[in-house]
């Protein structure tokens, strides 16, 4: 008999979503099928398949021993999620190549579904990193005797949902910096920096409002910016490895001594990025827009406001509240809290109650009961007189002012 071959191995998942892309969240059950063409007849012990998910990280740093020697030290460490092996044909025994306990395929295509669930507990997203890396995979391996196995690997995403609708990310934030350059005994004016965005949590894709002012009192000419940065921390053996990233930037114009530059909502887009990962050991991922002055011959004058990149984007509700207050709040001065100099009269009272409603709601004595009669002494007059009459006249001096009041100290105007 002539043994037939295998023309192709491959895995194919069961989408959840319209993109036909395998992204799937913790708790959810993950299935999909192995797909197997053979031509002519093969004989197989097994058909298996492990599933994992883990974390790892790893990188190498150089250290010197003496004056003549060096080493190298390696720094690895690994967070596993899950591990799920299934056998879909045959048994488990790869080393038994008896006749006894094989399973003939027939030529053509077959397919054998798998199905497995994700633990319930929190998972990492699916990362790349310059040290590290979060990944989950489904692996095939087909066994035949006396033959190498067939091996398939592919890898599906995973993505720990972080909704920015929650009291915490939509909260604004906010930051003032000052910033005085000195040369040799001669000091020149501050340059002053203070920005703002109406929430800390944001979607790929949105476009971050920046307000800022930027006052140059020095004597240089500088340049305001600002720029998203992702920064990647990985943990192993109790040291950390830190990479910063630029995500995104923008630059306004450049600002001569004397001058001032406000942003009343600069937008800048935030391109597809990885979602923060918060809850990993030993990979973390966060994000901040840097606010900054750039100062020639000078250290930058810098702010660094914290964001967190989710998942579930902003509902309409949450935008509305979010727009609501940000607007209430950038209405304002909100670099000096100014108020009002002087507050508004509330409106009189014949706006409120008309001349024909204060008369028809007065009781004639009359109509009172023999209760009401008992009650009809000076006091009672005197309510029912004045039940519907105006109030006083809104004032802003005090009528009877305290005659102490004039040996009060006064606050001296700025």
């Amino acid at each position: 008999m002539v043994l037939g071959k295998v023309k192709s191995l491959t895995i194919s998942f069961d989408c959840l979503n319209d993109s036909n892309v395998p992204v799937y969240s913790s708790g959810d059950t993950v299935s999909g099928r192995v797909n197997l063409e053979v031509t002519g007849e093969i004989r197989v012990k097994s058909l298996k398949i492990h599933a994992r998910g883990h974390a790892k990280v790893r990188w190498t740093e150089s250290r010197n021993a003496g004056s003549n020697t060096a080493y190298t030290q390696n720094y690895t460490e690994e967070v596993e999620y899950f591990n799920h092996k299934d056998i879909l044909i045959g048994h488990e025994r790869d080393d038994d190549n008896s006749e006894e306990g094989f399973n003939t395929i027939h030529s053509g295509r077959h397919e054998y579904a798998f199905s497995f669930e994700l633990p319930q507990t929190p998972l990492a997203t699916s990362f790349e990193g310059r040290h590290g890396s979060v990944r989950y995979w489904v692996k095939a391996e087909l066994h035949r005797p006396w033959l190498l196995p067939v091996k398939l690997k592919k890898e599906f995403t995973v993505f720990e949902h972080i909704d920015i609708n929650t009291p915490s990310l939509l909260s604004p934030q906010a930051g003032t910096k000052e910033k005085t350059l000195c040369c040799w005994f001669c000091t020149s004016g501050p340059i002053s920096l203070s920005a703002k965005i109406e929430r800390k949590g944001y979607t790929p894709g949105e476009s971050i409002q920046i307000f800022a002012e930027i006052e140059n009192c020095s004597s240089r000419m500088v340049v305001p910016k600002a720029a998203i940065y992702q920064t990647q921390a990985f943990y192993a053996k109790g040291k950390m490895k830190e990479v910063k990233q630029l995500v995104a930037n923008l630059r306004g114009e450049s600002l001569s001594s004397g001058k001032t530059e406000t942003w009343n909502g600069k937008l800048l887009k935030i391109p597809p990025v990885s979602p923060s990962i918060l809850d990993c050991s030993i990979i973390r991922v966060e994000y901040s827009l840097m606010v900054y002055v750039d100062i020639p011959g000078a250290v930058d004058l810098f702010l660094n406001l914290p964001l967190v990149i989710g998942t579930i984007p902003l509902h309409p509700f949450g935008s509305r509240t979010s727009s609501v207050s940000s607007q209430c709040s950038m209405n304002m001065n909100w670099l000096g809290l100014s108020l009002p100099e002087r507050p508004e009269a509330p409106p009189s009272y014949a706006e409120v109650v008309t001349e024909e409603q204060r008369r028809n709601n007065l009781v004639p004595a009359s109509a009172c009961d023999d209760f009401e009669r008992a009650l009809q002494g000076p006091l009672f007059a005197y309510i029912q007189e004045f039940r519907f009459l105006p109030p006083p006249l809104y004032s802003e001096i005090d009528p009877n002012p305290d005659q102490s009041a004039d040996d009060r100290p006064t606050c001296p105007s700025r």
